[in-house]
């Protein structure tokens, strides 16, 4: 083992570069007992055990299974304590999972994706149209509001009611793990915003997901607690990721320009860039909690039945044992597949437009603005303080 100590695993300097750290733990405690406010947890580094994890059965991802110490520190925030708003797919094992599942996948379809491709170039030159001086931050231009105006028109969300939306999860996706009141007061919020636009396409039915899902209450596949939780899981992870991967995705480029020229010159690339970009430096920093139903041995630790895992997928994606010269920005590498989804029954059913998005932004950003440059020091970004997700607040750029 190494005699050097580990970085430190929490605060700014951890946010700004996860990296350093997570090479020290995939050395000399590749899972580890990682303390936490109120509790302890384990976290998985290494490739081959977070495939391991993702994938275990006796993993179960129903809060319910947690220890009481992790139960009490509200480390869900509050969602998981909740039925109204934690009944959703991922909080579900086996056939609770499938079902759920199956009832969202609805709006995944090809022939959904690609109106949806069309609707995000739409969105997406509408927003850079709006941009006039010569810098601009490219995450409250584009990052933030193109994912959030997509899953609103799936899930058909009236456009006069975005805003009070857009104002309760950007609470929820910035607040730190500490602010529980805050975070607690914004998802009461959006339960009630939720609750009532399920009324409200209950006598307004339309051409969107949260109707067929109502129509689907109404014939008894799903109840009512779940029809809130389910909605309110795709409006919250199916924007929050996308932004994140569009932020990220454009500073990898902006830090290696040889490669957005690569893409300016043949857009086809574009597709394996942003699997790179998922695998570099992606939008997940730990999936969301498991826990042990029974022993569990995960790279030769036992986890006892109830003790909260987290698999940290960006330290996975840099693993040398799974890609050659893993901290290198490399599209069109060949090797494992990343990480960034997940691995298993809980892959994310977001994942196809997650990169449709990310594909349609960052290739139109490119094409747009062919001297794109950051407009502030890289190490100085903000950081989303986040346990789960990895995001810039902002990405402030020079566009001419």
């Amino acid at each position: 083992m190494s005699t050097d100590s580990c970085p430190p695993l929490f605060g700014p300097s951890f946010d700004a570069d996860p990296y350093p750290a997570y090479d020290w733990l995939r050395r000399n405690a590749p899972v580890v007992r990682l303390p936490l406010p109120g509790c302890s947890a384990w976290l998985v580094t290494r490739y081959e055990d977070a495939v391991a994890a993702l994938t275990h059965p006796a993993l179960s991802k129903d809060p319910s299974a947690g220890t009481p110490e992790w139960r009490a520190a509200r480390l869900g925030l509050p969602l998981d304590h909740r039925p109204t708003m934690a009944s959703h797919m991922l909080n579900a094992d086996g056939a609770e999972h499938a079902r759920l599942r199956r009832l969202a996948s609805a709006a995944f379809t090809p022939r959904r994706m690609r109106g949806l491709r069309a609707r995000a170039q739409e969105v997406t030159d509408e927003l850079l149209d709006r941009l006039e001086g010569p810098e601009a931050d490219l995450i409250a231009a584009l990052a933030y509001p193109l994912p959030i105006t997509i899953i609103c028109d799936l899930l058909g969300v009236p456009e006069e009611d975005r805003e009070e939306f857009h104002r309760h999860a950007s609470v929820i996706d910035s607040a730190a793990v500490s602010d529980i009141d805050k975070v607690t007061e914004a998802t009461d919020s959006l339960e009630r915003f939720l609750a009532d636009l399920v009324t409200l396409k209950r006598t307004r039915p339309g051409d969107d997901l949260l109707t067929d899902l109502v129509r689907r209450s109404n014939e008894g596949e799903i109840d009512g607690d779940e029809l809130i939780s389910t909605a309110f899981l795709l409006l919250t992870a199916g924007h929050e990721t996308t932004v994140a991967l569009i932020g990220n995705g454009l500073l990898a480029l902006l830090r290696h320009p040889d490669q957005a020229a690569a893409l300016r010159a043949d857009p086809s690339l574009l597709p394996d860039a942003i699997d790179e970009m998922l695998r570099y430096d992606g939008p997940v920093r730990n999936a969301t909690w498991r826990f042990p139903t029974e022993p569990v041995v995960i790279g030769g630790q036992e986890m006892a039945p109830g003790e909260p895992v987290l698999v940290s997928l960006l330290s996975a994606n840099r693993d040398p044992a799974a890609f050659s010269d893993p901290d290198a920005f490399s599209p069109g590498r060949i090797g494992e597949p990343h990480l960034a989804f997940g691995r298993g029954p809980h892959y994310c059913i977001g994942a196809a437009l997650a990169k449709i998005e990310a594909e349609v932004a960052i290739g139109t950003v490119l094409r747009r603005y062919p001297d794109l440059a950051l407009a502030s020091d890289a190490a100085a970004l903000p950081w989303w303080p986040s346990a789960i997700m990895r995001g810039l607040f902002s990405l402030p750029v020079r566009l001419r």
